[in-house]
């Protein structure tokens, strides 16, 4: 066993479980849809929201502007979402999931269940609701981490 801090060692299997779920996933996901798109499809219905702007999803996706960009100039021409001009702001863009967008995130579901099937069994269900807490409290603490992160990026970058 590694030296190294168990904190360290926690995070390095997240990540590791990461890359191999994101494989998975990707092998059964429709042909064209990416990890990327399939996420932000889910990041709509999972949090039932109706509108983001194109800043907001690159911010909670944590990838530049340009890519954000990118990725739904695609997803739009496949008519998985609209993107308009925000009435409150003429410069600023609002992102919405069309009725086609939200069945193909359903049909991703559906590709995936076979692969959570098939792993199920190996799963004690009985422990999902501690290791879902555990996650959860992580994801709370790095979400935080990040928006703290994240303003004092602005605030150094004014210097």
């Amino acid at each position: 066993m590694s030296n190294d801090p168990p904190l360290f060692n926690f995070f390095l299997e997240i990540s590791i479980i990461d890359q191999l779920v994101g494989t998975m996933l990707e092998r059964v996901l429709p042909v064209g849809i990416t990890r990327a798109q399939f996420g932000i499809l889910n990041h709509f219905v999972r949090l039932e929201i109706d509108q983001k702007s194109p800043g907001e999803l690159a911010s909670t996706f944590q990838v530049t502007r340009s890519t954000m960009t990118s990725t739904l100039g695609r997803m739009q021409r496949n008519g998985l979402v609209t993107i308009d001009t925000d009435p409150a702001d003429g410069r600023g863009k609002i992102v919405r999931l069309t009725s086609q967008g939200k069945k193909l995130r359903e049909d991703c579901v559906l590709a995936i269940k076979p692969m959570i099937a098939h792993m199920a069994p190996k799963f004690p269900l009985d422990r999902m609701p501690t290791a879902m807490m555990v996650l959860r409290e992580v994801r709370d603490i790095l979400d935080a981490n990040r928006a703290e992160s994240c303003a004092s990026d602005r605030q150094s970058s004014d210097i």
